[in-house]
């Protein structure tokens, strides 16, 4: 058997040598200047690269050419993207991640913070070290004022004292206000504040917090019935609503404190059934936590249905219960020497990426702060100092989120590279943690990102066509039999 070539082959080879002896003659006549020229542009094109880039990453961090090569060459030349929303769950973390960067640092009151009499000022007494910082104070006084306050409050005695407690710095002269508010009127703000700074124990406060809600149910009925007579009216029943909430929501978090979590879990229902449109106090995280308190796990999936889909950025409680409820159907039988032979079950793979939702770094326990950052060190503190003995409660939880914890900080600084629903913390909050928290807490700070391929890519070209139009300009006869050499090889 054997081929035989083609008649036109002469013609061709002909054509071929023809066309190669004129690129030689073309090349013979450019004059070094023209090298000089071509590896100066081109050293000037790649610099203009490599600036884009850097800024490019700094700014996003990533590489512009790999984002793009990523998102628009791979698809055309039948890739997978693997960060691509091929689940349900990639897209859900990737609306979750636009979210955040809206309000990225924005901060929150901490829906499960602590009474500062019975339990913050307990800490100070036994360890001699303030679990609370003057900005975190600082907020707290400022949520006062908007949520207790209001504009005809000087009208009234005991409300102007009130109001004037409510700036107080120092924390003996605004229980000293309280008690000369009570001696004028049944003050609901007032017990209120007793109840919070004077109060030791937890059925102390309870107590004086029933007696702020038989005061303050009086106030929200007779501001309720002149709440349309003018805009006056509607703000002293904007306060004593929010007033009234707040009462029956910390009865109800005294009541799970002391053990009565059933009655704490209808004290939250009702709340949130009477007042359906305050959602800014985050009821629903105290209910989460009584029920999983309860183990009542179907009533648990029934809240996050509701409140997994808002708009707002996700919290830890959100975000980790449902990786519990995911990691307490697989985590029993889990085990990480079988995963990495047989490979993760689709079991396995939803409960390790609701984990990535949401992944911190493993700290040393403090006491929560009173308002908290998402995605920060203060929320994943509030976060494991309330819930900690909920994931304790499911066997092999604690197991599968260590294994997850231990696989995703291994990839770290290229978590997204690797395809994981891993987002890097906002620059900014490193900064506001450390405003939130004291001072014996060292603040995690997310890894510096190594530079991408790309930019050390058009780095090197950058100095290579540099290096060129250098010893083209020095030696021009000598790199121009060079380049013409190479051309004709």
């Amino acid at each position: 058997m054997y081929f035989s070539l083609p008649r036109t082959c002469p013609a061709v080879v002909l054509m071929i040598s023809s066309l190669s002896l004129s690129v030689s003659m073309f090349l013979n006549t450019l004059t070094p200047k023209f090298y000089v020229a071509l590896t100066g542009t081109s050293s000037l094109i790649s610099g203009l690269i490599l600036i884009f880039e850097w800024w490019y990453f700094r700014k996003y961090g990533t590489s512009f050419i790999e984002q793009v090569s990523v998102s628009h060459l791979r698809p055309l030349l039948g890739g997978v993207d693997n960060n691509s929303p091929n689940n349900s769950n990639t897209s859900n973390g990737d609306s979750d991640s636009n979210r955040q960067s809206v309000s990225e640092c924005k901060v929150w009151r901490n829906p499960l913070n602590l009474f500062r009499g019975a339990e913050y000022n307990r800490y100070t007494w036994v360890t001699g070290r303030e679990p609370l910082t003057y900005y975190d104070m600082n907020l707290s006084a400022q949520d006062h004022q908007t949520f207790f306050t209001c504009d005809t409050d000087h009208l009234r005695p005991a409300d102007a004292i009130m109001q004037k407690a409510w700036r107080e710095r120092n924390p003996q002269a605004r229980i000293s206000a309280a008690h000369e508010a009570l001696e004028l009127n049944e003050c609901a703000t007032a017990y209120i504040l007793l109840a919070e700074e004077e109060a030791t124990t937890i059925v102390e406060a309870e107590k004086l917090f029933k007696q702020a809600l038989k005061a303050g149910e009086g106030c929200y009925r007779r501001s309720q019935q002149l709440q349309h007579h003018g805009a006056q009216y509607e703000a002293q029943h904007r306060r004593d609503t929010n007033v009234l909430v707040y009462i029956k929501r910390r009865l109800a978090m005294c009541a799970r404190k002391l053990g009565r979590t059933r009655e704490a879990v209808k004290m939250m229902r009702d709340l949130m059934k009477e007042f359906p449109l305050l959602s800014m106090f985050n009821i629903h995280e105290n209910l989460l936590e009584a029920l999983l308190e309860l183990q009542a796990y179907a009533d648990v999936q029934a809240v996050l249905a509701k409140y997994d889909d808002i708009s707002l950025p996700k919290s830890a409680t959100i975000c980790y219960t449902a990786a519990l409820l995911k990691a307490r159907a697989v985590s029993d039988k889990f085990s990480p020497e079988a995963a990495s032979r047989r490979g993760l079950s689709t079991a396995e793979m939803n409960a390790v990426e609701a984990i990535h939702r949401y992944l911190l770094e493993m700290k040393s326990l403090i006491l929560p702060p009173e308002h908290i950052l998402k995605r920060g060190d203060s929320e994943a503190i509030a976060y494991a100092f309330f819930h900690l003995q909920h994931w304790k409660r499911v066997e092999g939880a604690l197991n599968l989120l260590h294994c997850t914890w231990e696989g995703t900080f291994r990839m770290i600084p290229y978590p997204l590279e690797k395809g994981h629903l891993f987002y890097p913390y906002p620059i900014c909050t490193e900064t506001a943690d450390r405003e939130l928290l004291p001072s014996f807490h060292e603040v995690s700070v997310y890894p510096k990102k190594e530079l991408p391929f790309f930019i050390l890519f058009t780095a090197g070209l950058c100095s290579f066509t540099a290096m060129l139009a250098l010893l083209t300009h020095q030696f021009p006869e000598l790199m121009g039999v060079f380049a013409k050499a190479v051309s004709i090889h």
